[in-house]
């Protein structure tokens, strides 16, 4: 599951920029997460938490998660209208895809005005650390 390479990704992260900053306790991290990344927040939270336990480091032992998640909006390219993931009329199949490779959206997702599918996303996309805090 994409979840857990995400939150390693996020732990590595967070203890690397926690030490340049010669923190030697995390209180909190703040996530956003982009609604197209279709992550199941309860598997990353758990995911997380997991990992915090198996780092075997007193810096993680007293970290908050709190996540908060960016709606996906789309600009069409073309007439320039723009519009919500829920919008989109994804099947399970193609939500399910988008799960595991957001960069695949495109193939799936078309503008509903015109229907071309040359569009950019606007935000809600990728995951993001927005902040650490600690003790020093």
């Amino acid at each position: 599951m994409h979840e857990w390479a995400l939150a390693e990704a996020v732990i590595a992260t967070v203890i690397e920029e926690s030490r340049k900053e010669g923190l030697e306790e995390i209180t909190k991290i703040k996530i956003k997460i982009g609604e197209l990344q279709q992550i199941e927040t309860e598997i990353f939270e758990f995911a997380l938490n997991e990992l915090t336990k198996a780092q075997g480091t007193s810096l993680l032992t007293k970290m908050k998660v709190e996540m908060d998640t960016e709606r996906a909006i789309f600009r069409c390219r073309v007439c320039g209208n723009e519009w919500g993931f829920d919008d989109a009329g994804l099947s399970e199949d193609e939500n399910e895809a988008i799960h595991f490779a957001p960069e695949v959206a495109h193939a799936y997702i078309r503008c509903p005005s015109c229907k071309s599918p040359d569009f950019e996303v606007l935000q809600g996309r990728g995951v993001s650390i927005e902040s650490i805090k600690g003790r020093g």
